[in-house]
């Protein structure tokens, strides 16, 4: 299928049509400014591209108790690897959150982040999700199963995974349910295979763009996070999702820089705790405090095939043999269907 490319013209329309659907790619408070000519701490949040609507509200939460007073916040979300490799590189964080754990080990590596950030209780987690499928509302392709989005005509849109997270979530996903949870490699790939090179008709460079080229009215399914469908719904957009049977966990991680401000602990403390993690279930993320998962546990029910990255043999192991640009066997077939596999 022929890969093609939004128009210049179509994402100005989107992006005024959903700003703030899957976030802002950098964003910098004039009035958290100011408070940092007071004397205050000024923290800096790298994110990737989708919890901004959240941070838009954790943020302000924050600052109205006593441990946030007067503190400022510059922020930055984007596309997960761009955003990791743009810390990497100097740009100033103290809390960076991101959509995949390498993304956060590299930063390990660099000597950014400690070796015991995910040591914590939550295990260096901010949320978890899971797979689905964003569709038109009313569902007109009746689109509910994996086999589904390998009907012909059926358009598929999901990130390009050599610079999103979310979309090697996809991928990993799509490879996994086909792969019986890893079992079964040459079947996971023969899917992925198809599924790229039939089906799939752009790879943005996020999930964020992904979502406003979907809504923008491209395709007839997004692969993306079971959260995305729900900010999507909040904001008014005329889309459903469908979460089949067989899918992958998702764990969202986070952690402070080893030279972050001492305030950045108390952020921390803040998303993690009931009144943080409210917020995030409110846009449909899955709260990683217990009490709060608890409490909603009617609103966010495992499917029956669930598996996780683990079941897949680990970040490292996916990591080498799927999504090495030189040697994974899924940047291979994106190679050849055309889709670049730069970091």
């Amino acid at each position: 299928m022929k890969r093609t490319l939004p128009t210049l013209t179509a994402l100005l329309a989107t992006t005024l049509v959903v700003a703030g659907c899957g976030g802002a790619s950098d964003t910098n408070d004039g009035a958290d400014n100011a408070s940092a000519s007071s004397g205050k701490a000024t923290l800096s949040l790298v994110a990737y591209s989708t919890p901004q609507v959240v941070y838009d509200e954790i943020i302000p939460a924050f600052k109205k108790t006593p441990a946030g007073e007067g503190i400022g916040f510059k922020t930055s979300f984007g596309a997960s690897g761009d955003q990791s490799r743009a810390v990497e590189a100097g740009q100033k964080a103290d809390v960076v959150s991101f959509s995949i754990e390498p993304d956060i080990t590299r930063l390990v590596k660099a000597k950014l982040v400690g070796e015991d950030w995910n040591t914590t209780p939550n295990k260096g987690l901010v949320t978890t999700s899971l797979v689905s499928f964003i569709v038109r509302k009313g569902n007109p392709k009746n689109i509910k199963t994996w086999d589904d989005l390998l009907k012909p005509g059926v358009k598929v849109l999901t990130p390009n995974p050599f610079t999103s997270g979310a979309a090697k979530w996809n991928i990993l996903a799509a490879y996994g349910q086909a792969s019986g949870s890893g079992k079964d490699p040459a079947a996971g790939l023969k899917y992925v295979e198809k599924l790229i090179k039939d089906q799939v008709v752009v790879q943005d460079k996020s999930g964020r763009e992904a979502l406003q080229n979907f809504t923008s009215g491209t395709g007839d399914v997004l692969l993306s996070y079971e959260y995305e469908a729900t900010t999507a719904q909040k904001k008014g957009e005329k889309v459903d999702f469908v979460t089949p049977d067989d899918t992958i966990k998702i764990n969202i991680d986070i952690a402070k820089t080893l030279d972050a401000d001492p305030s950045a602990q108390a952020f921390l403390d803040y998303v993690l705790s009931p009144a943080g993690q409210e917020k995030f279930a409110d846009w449909g993320y899955r709260p990683v405090n217990q009490t709060v998962l608890d409490a909603n546990k009617d609103k966010f029910p495992d499917p029956s095939g669930l598996f996780t990255i683990e079941d897949l043999g680990g970040w490292t192991k996916v990591n080498d043999e799927l999504f090495d640009p030189e040697k994974g066997s899924v940047a291979k077939i994106e190679a050849e269907a055309g889709v670049s596999t730069d970091k």
